[in-house]
């Protein structure tokens, strides 16, 4: 079973930036759709960014394209998502989430099915 652990969360400024990390517990082989969701109290968990790490595909909720972004690093063990530009609306906590699959399986599904971390805390202060 994957576990993911989750860290960088921090409290920062508005214009600010963040450099989240999920590492996972064994090698994430090729095919694992990986995902940042982010959630506040009363709020269903909402998708960020995603990726493929089977291939280069990245994806993003309209609300932080341009300012958000997904990586995995070459021995593919951890995701990042760095986040610059960052909102007061961006807060909450920050969860990282991952499931084989052969293709992007969309955020429902990952939030479904995928194996998840305990989280991150991001606070942004205007």
């Amino acid at each position: 079973q994957v576990q993911l652990m989750e860290s960088g969360g921090a409290s920062v400024q508005a214009g600010g930036s963040l450099n989240l990390s999920c590492v996972a517990s064994e090698y994430l082989y090729k095919g694992n759709c990986m995902g940042w969701f982010r959630q506040v109290p009363g709020k269903e968990r909402e998708g960020v960014a995603g990726i493929y790490t089977g291939g280069s595909s990245t994806f993003y909720a309209d609300s932080v394209k341009g300012r958000f972004t997904i990586s995995q690093d070459s021995a593919k063990t951890t995701v990042y998502l760095q986040m610059n530009g960052l909102k007061p609306e961006d807060s909450g906590m920050y969860y990282c989430a991952a499931d084989p699959c052969r293709v992007w399986m969309g955020w429902d599904a990952l939030r479904k099915f995928g194996y998840w971390g305990q989280g991150t805390q991001v606070t942004v202060s205007s």
